[in-house]
Formats: C-alpha cells, sequence, structure tokens
C-alpha cells in the first residue's frame, strides 16, 4: 500500500477572528480527523505548534488519498510527497549498484 506525507495547511480565507468560532472550526476539523483514524486512511497526524498548519501520513491508493484529502477543501490545503519505505529505499540502492 502506497504511503504520502501530506503538509497541510488551515486556509487562512476561512480562519474565523472570532476565538470561539475558530474553536468550534478546530473540533469539526478534529471530528475529521478522527474519522480518518478510523478508516485506516490516516496512519500518523499532527499540528505544529503555533502554527496553523501540521502534517498526517496516509497510506492508500491515489483515489484513497485524494478523496480523503477533498473531503477538507476549501478549508485545508495539502502539499502531498509519495513516501519510501525503507525496504523499497534498499531496492532502490540495489538497483543502481548493480548497474
Amino acid at each position: 500500500m502506497a504511503r504520502y506525507l501530506l503538509i497541510w495547511d488551515l486556509n487562512p480565507d476561512y480562519i474565523t477572528e472570532n476565538p470561539v468560532e475558530r474553536g468550534t472550526q478546530w473540533k469539526q476539523l478534529m471530528e475529521m480527523v478522527d474519522q480518518d483514524f478510523q478508516s485506516g486512511v490516516t496512519v500518523d497526524w499532527g499540528s505544529f505548534v503555533a502554527e496553523r498548519g501540521g502534517y498526517c501520513v496516509v497510506e492508500g491508493t491515489e483515489l484513497e488519498v485524494g478523496i480523503m484529502s477533498q473531503r477538507y477543501a476549501p478549508y485545508v490545503e495539502f502539499e502531498t510527497h509519495a513516501v519510501a519505505t525503507v525496504d523499497q529505499t534498499k531496492e532502490l540502492l540495489n538497483a543502481l549498484s548493480s548497474q
């Protein structure tokens, strides 16, 4: 199964200035994150301290990852990176060294 590192950032156009409303928005975001953990697509998640972003590690097909990330649009923007495992990296290095 493919693994991806997603760096996420809250879209500032959708962040309210009212702290009570902002807290409600965060609670809704965290409910969605919990759902992603329960479905198994998200395997790790964190927010950067004192910032409006963070990261998550997700596993699945391109379609599954796309569906997951589009659930957050337009409130959250993602930068997505495919991640190779240790074994995949070793296989790549073996292929390079045997040429």
